[in-house]
């Protein structure tokens, strides 16, 4: 089991601040496959990687990070400063 947390627009598109679901993804990215997968939400929510950052366990990682042993995985727009 994987907490996955969901911020700003993220969080509005998919309509949850977090869930904790059931994965055997190898990456970050073989996750948002299968969360694309899902429903529409989720796919709208994850259709461009680009203006996405993620987090693995609070740590700020890629797309293409492992996700052995990871027990959280943040999603979230870009951040600036102010």
């Amino acid at each position: 089991m994987i907490d996955i947390l969901y911020f700003a627009w993220v969080r509005e598109r998919i309509g949850l601040p977090k869930e904790r679901v059931e994965t055997s993804a190898p990456t970050v990215m073989a996750l948002v496959e299968e969360l694309r997968a899902r429903e529409e939400r989720y796919a709208a929510a994850f259709a461009d990687l680009a203006s996405l950052r993620v987090a693995l366990d609070q740590e700020l990682s890629s797309f293409d990070a492992p996700l052995a042993g990871v027990r959280e995985v943040a999603f979230f727009p870009p951040m600036t400063g102010g």
